[in-house]
């Protein structure tokens, strides 16, 4: 696994990541949605397993889900679990906070 910094310091992180907001990631030609929750900082892939919906364009709910803006399917962030059992698991990636920076681990 190769680690790549997304953010110089969590401060940053939540500065450009909004509590319970979604943003965007191109990291690698990988698209990827980075989720910032009540539980910390989880990075998912962009592509929604049910329809291909860009799911930085979803919400976050109180349950520590992503829901999906097209069908609302939801998917839990810690898991990857679409929560009614009626898709596959959304990608999930790595991340670490190391010397006060955000990094995402990613397979080469």
């Amino acid at each position: 696994m190769k680690w790549y910094k997304v953010f110089d310091s969590v401060d940053k992180a939540k500065q450009v990541v909004s509590l319970n907001s979604l943003q965007l990631l191109l990291i690698k030609n990988k698209k990827i949605c980075l989720a910032h929750t009540q539980a910390g900082f989880f990075a998912v892939d962009n592509t929604c397993p049910h329809l291909a919906a860009s799911l930085h364009k979803g919400k976050v709910n109180y349950l520590n889900e992503i829901v999906c803006p097209w069908h609302a399917y939801r998917y839990n962030l810690e898991s990857g679990i679409e929560c009614n059992h009626r898709s596959v698991d959304l990608k999930q990636y790595a991340l670490k906070i190391e010397d006060n920076a955000l990094f995402i681990g990613l397979e080469d």
